[in-house]
């Protein structure tokens, strides 16, 4: 009983969900709901997001920073 109370229901990745095959970099607003306050990667932990696809929001992070679509750091 007690551990019933005490398990959480798990995170569903967000581009499963909503059948998101690829992850874009072009579009920003949809990748600042996955970095913290400092811009940092927000962890699977948090997200929620299968390996798949943290791997493909980690890469396109990047190359939206690269590309100057998102900050590298935030203060």
């Amino acid at each position: 009983m007690v551990n019933n109370l005490l398990a959480k229901k798990k995170k569903q990745c967000y581009f499963c969900v909503n059948n998101i095959r690829e992850v874009d970099y072009k579009n920003p607003q949809m990748l600042r709901r996955f970095l913290s306050y400092e811009a940092k990667i927000a962890a699977r932990r948090r997200t929620g997001l299968c390996a798949s696809h943290q791997r493909q929001l980690s890469t396109a992070i990047m190359r939206a920073r690269f590309m100057a679509l998102l900050p590298f750091v935030s203060r």
